[in-house]
């Protein structure tokens, strides 16, 4: 979502966005459009399709919707999006403001919201260009970050009645594994021993939290002023659940020096600033007052659910190459590699 110029035109519209009915929903939203708008798919993600929408005057908005083709269950849910950031406009978690949300003639949600202007280091042109320092102050408002999400209090913001309040670990494991044999391309034994190991060693939950499930550095916008977290975007994931697990998460999403080999499209944070991934750790915990011990069963179960979600996009990508995203599609070599690396951490939590 970062500033990117507009084509000026409602002609040859990205696919998926019918120009003429969407502009009329979004002038009905009472907003102030100048002109006829232009529609420009933006970002590097491989799930929902995102647009920048631009009028003559200047204006930008950021558009929503699902990826083409058919889908799992659960998966991309737009709606829920919505509700979730509108639940969460009041609250310390910056988050851009929702205009609206409507369907397509074809039943698809479509979700407007505020483009909010600064820094997304999703491409590693953009994170070269930072000072080190820079990465350093972006890297440590990530667990900073994190930390607001799960003090939201969901009672108060009305999203006590988003997800089952059943044991987080279990309901993620019995998730994944299923999207696991909707969308594989093909067997994996190493995977499904992973599976069994994490079902196996599942550790208590103590708290209930709201968590984000998808917090890494391409689904933050940052300041360009001070590298602060200005807009945590991507919410489709989110759901009632462990708080660790998030942090989990971030630490499967963030691969340090060293590890370029296996880092795949995440490999920006081994560049020389980024702080490595016991530093984020601590800075959480530190922030949060939350033991540690569960950190690395968590970190396990992130990097399998990395990979499961790599395979998903390999399989809609197979199905139709529109869906395709600037990042490029993941292959199987990496895939394997996060199951590896996975297996490792799990063997050295004693899983």
């Amino acid at each position: 979502m970062q500033a990117v110029s507009g084509r000026g035109s409602v002609t040859e519209p990205p696919l998926g966005i019918d120009p003429e009915p969407t502009t009329q929903w979004i002038l009905e939203l009472g907003l102030p459009v100048s002109g006829p708008l232009s529609f420009e798919r933006i970002g590097m993600g491989q799930s929902n399709l995102t647009y920048r929408v631009s009028d003559t005057a200047g204006h930008s908005w950021v558009l929503r919707r699902p990826p083409l083709g058919e889908l799992l269950a659960s998966a991309h849910d737009v709606a829920r999006e919505a509700r979730i950031l509108s639940a969460l406009d009041a609250t310390d978690v910056p988050t851009p403001q929702v205009y609206g949300l409507t369907r397509d003639a074809q039943g698809t949600p479509l979700l407007l919201m505020e483009f909010v202007d600064g820094v997304v280091a999703d491409r590693m042109s953009v994170a070269q260009e930072m000072t080190h320092a820079r990465r350093r102050q972006i890297g440590l408002s990530m667990p900073k970050t994190l930390a607001k999400i799960h003090a939201v209090d969901i009672n108060a913001v009305g999203l006590a009645d988003l997800a089952s309040h059943s044991p987080y670990a279990q309901r993620q494991l019995k998730r994944w594994a299923g999207q696991w044999d909707k969308s594989k391309t093909r067997e994996l034994p190493a995977l499904d021993d992973l599976t069994r190991r994490l079902n196996a060693a599942v550790p208590p939950q103590h708290e209930l939290t709201l968590v984000h499930g998808d917090f890494h550095l391409r689904n933050v916008i940052t300041s360009a002023d001070n590298g602060e977290v200005t807009a945590v975007l991507d919410w489709e994931l989110s759901t009632l659940g462990d708080p660790l697990a998030d942090m989990g998460s971030l630490l499967a999403y963030w691969p340090q020096a060293g590890e370029e080999d296996i880092a795949g499209q995440f490999v920006i944070s081994t560049l020389e600033g980024f702080p490595d991934r016991a530093e984020l750790a601590r800075v959480y915990l530190d922030q949060t007052g939350r033991d540690a011990a569960t950190l690395n069963y968590w970190h396990a179960l992130g990097l399998w659910k990395v990979a499961i979600i790599a395979e998903g996009i390999v399989r809609r990508v197979l199905e139709n190459p529109a869906n395709k995203a600037a990042a490029g599609t993941p292959f199987t070599a990496l895939i394997d590699a996060l199951v590896n690396q996975a297996r490792q951490v799990a063997d050295e939590a004693g899983i």
